[in-house]
């Protein structure tokens, strides 16, 4: 099998397990997961089977899309609903000065990641220092955000929000921020991923259906429909040159392409100097 799942997440597992699920139906062929999801958070897991792992690379700068709750009031350790409280304030932002802060936050900013994450620290996850007691700094990492909107008002302290962002930001470090801009203190108390690339919550499915599904190819998505690179398409010779090492100048720009040879995908490669590399090989034979 080759291709990728738009797997479900349901909250109180984590995407360690989901993922275990589905591999031991698959037995020893490669299977990995992108973004991982908090075991608190649901929501959508790409889930890449066969050769089709060989493509991580190519979809880390892939736009997310998140629904998440929060709560203003107070801020847990954990920054969501695992941990414990920390700090309290009778402080509570107006719906306006909500949706006003949410407004100005987007584009490339300088964020800190919760000390509850899986960044290393000489060697060690950010985590594991932090549940031992010891004092962890992270440095602010410069993540993108493309919108952060305030879709409802639950309660005076609660909302509802969306956010688009690229991988690597923090939802809970938004929550967090969006309390400190309203001068109040705020924690996640829910998420939702409903996108993640070409991945949306509307066509995924549970690890249950994938394991019950007497044809499990027909819910896999070919591998070329993930990335949108420009297409090279190649002839059967230049395919087979290729295969063997050997190389052809094509005129095309330096880039990154899928490749076809000449109808099926062969693959990922890199244009250079009119050379081209494949990098990512896919071909099935």
């Amino acid at each position: 099998m080759n291709g990728f799942l738009n797997l479900y997440k349901p909250s109180g597992v984590s995407s360690a397990y989901v993922l275990n699920a589905v591999k031991r139906v698959l037995k020893r062929q490669p299977v990995g997961h992108m973004g991982t999801l908090d075991p608190l958070a649901s929501g959508v897991l790409p889930v890449a089977i066969g050769k089709s792992t060989r493509l991580f690379d190519y979809l880390l700068d892939k736009t997310k899309r998140y629904t998440a709750t929060i709560e203003f009031g107070y801020e847990t350790d954990t920054l969501d609903l695992e941990g414990a409280i920390i700090k309290t304030t009778e402080a509570i932002p107006t719906e306006e000065e909500v949706v006003f802060a949410a407004s100005k936050m987007n584009g490339d900013i300088m964020q800190l990641p919760p000390v509850y994450s899986a960044k290393c620290v000489n060697g060690k996850r950010s985590y594991e220092l932090a549940r031992k007691g010891k004092e962890v700094e992270l440095p602010p990492k410069k993540v993108h955000i493309s919108y952060v909107n305030v879709i409802e008002k639950i309660t005076d302290r609660k909302y509802k929000i969306e956010i688009e962002c690229k991988g690597g930001t923090y939802i809970r470090s938004i929550a967090r921020d969006l309390g400190y801009m309203c001068n109040s203190f705020a924690t996640m108390t829910s998420l939702v991923r409903t996108a993640s690339g070409i991945f949306d919550i509307s066509g995924s499915i549970s690890a249950e259906e994938f394991i019950k599904a007497e044809d499990k190819e027909s819910l896999l998505i070919a591998p070329d429909m993930v990335v949108d690179f420009p297409i090279i398409r190649l002839t059967e010779i230049e395919a087979e040159r290729l295969f063997n090492g050997l190389y052809d100048f094509f005129d095309y720009p330096d880039g990154i392409y899928r490749v076809y040879d000449p109808d099926k995908f062969y693959g990922v490669g890199t244009m250079t100097d009119g050379k081209l590399k494949v990098k990512a090989y896919l071909r099935n034979d």
